[in-house]
């Protein structure tokens, strides 16, 4: 080889391993540029506008605003319940709920990297909107049952302890409990279930399960609407009720109890509302009947309006009892400080009176509660 051809034989080599490093090197920079990048440690806060200690669900506008933030997140998305994803550049954004009264949602949000990996966590939110349409004008709180699963824990306690040695007060034959078998919600309505079954708590065996629930909101003075459908069956003693908030210190009847609504299945249409207080209490003498046919087939409202002067009972518009003594002082008028709600099916008792032989299940039927300040 002559030592022109040796030298251009040499410049090849020479060319072709500095292409061959320069395509490595530009392979080793598209594999890093390739690499996942993961975001990480995200956290968020919600914000419901106007929530503060005496409006706890918001203003009513049903607005919240959501602040997400995550190390080496490029942008962000929010999914409020089964709605899409709505997508943020700086991990803010805000969203209003539309649906009347108080009601609870999931929101979830998301952060991507620039590679597109994601995390995500979720959180529940209780929020009001008042719909002026809906003329929820004055809610203050509610329950529209609108989300199917177990009773919402940030509106209902479920109260299963028996008070007196395994058994409950009137000589009733059930046990409450807590499982979705006796109290759930599905297509818009609470379902309290009573049920014959034998079931042991408490060191006591029952024949007959129910579910008994308060309310966790608590209120003076209000106007209560609750749309219900009672249930059939003799033996069944539903009611829609209210109690003193101070029970475990002053005890019953110095507490105060309100009878919004209590239904005799041996009994059916016949349907009550009374006042325990310490002046009468019990077999009170402060009691308003109203019949109602289709009590146990269709839904009706059943109103307390309370007031520092009185307190009036309404089935849907028609007023059937007032309770307004002359004389207001502890023994006849306890109902100047706070109350709070309970539903219930009891089995038998001294106003439940005889279960029928042939009694498997009966059901009540809940579309709301709201209360009106």
């Amino acid at each position: 080889m002559n030592h022109r051809s040796f030298a251009l034989v040499m410049i090849f080599i020479v060319v072709l391993f500095g292409f061959l490093s320069s395509c490595s090197s530009a392979d080793a920079t598209d594999a890093a540029m390739e690499a996942d990048i993961l975001p990480i440690n995200l956290t968020w806060s919600i914000n419901v506008v106007g929530s503060d200690i005496n409006n706890p669900n918001g203003d009513g506008s049903g607005v919240v605003v959501c602040k997400a933030s995550a190390k080496n997140a490029v942008r962000y998305g929010f999914k409020f319940g089964n709605g899409a994803v709505q997508e943020s550049t700086t991990g803010e954004l805000q969203h209003t709920f539309t649906e009347p009264g108080i009601n609870d949602y999931t929101i979830s949000v998301f952060a991507y990297s620039s590679t597109s990996n994601m995390i995500s966590i979720l959180k529940t939110v209780t929020v009001l909107f008042a719909d002026p349409v809906e003329k929820v004008d004055g809610l203050v709180w509610s329950d529209e049952f609108n989300v199917d699963g177990p009773v919402s824990s940030n509106n209902w306690f479920s109260e299963i302890v028996p008070p007196n040695n395994g058994g409950w007060h009137n000589g009733e034959q059930q046990h409450y409990t807590n499982r979705t078998d006796n109290a759930y919600v599905s297509n818009g309505t609470l379902k309290i279930v009573a049920k014959k079954e034998t079931y042991t708590a408490f060191n006591s065996t029952k024949n007959y399960t129910s579910a008994r629930l308060n309310s966790e909101f608590s209120f003076t003075y209000g106007r209560i609407e609750v749309r219900a459908k009672l249930p059939e069956g003799g033996g069944t003693w539903p009611a829609i009720w209210t109690l003193g908030s101070n029970i475990t210190s002053v005890g019953w009847p110095s507490c105060g109890e309100i009878d919004i609504m209590e239904h005799v299945g041996n009994n059916v249409g016949r349907v009550s509302s009374a006042i325990h207080t310490p002046s009468s209490n019990g077999n009170t003498v402060n009691l308003g009947i109203i019949n109602i046919s289709n009590a146990t087939s269709d839904f009706h409202i059943y109103t307390a309006d309370w007031t520092a002067d009185k307190i009036d009972f309404y089935v849907d518009d028609t007023l059937f009892y007032t309770y307004n003594p002359s004389t207001k002082d502890n023994a006849t008028w306890p109902f100047d400080k706070d109350q709070f709600i309970l539903l219930n099916i009891a089995m038998g008792g001294t106003l439940g009176g005889n279960i029928a032989a042939n009694f498997d299940q009966a059901t009540m039927e809940i579309d709301y509660v709201r209360v009106y300040k």
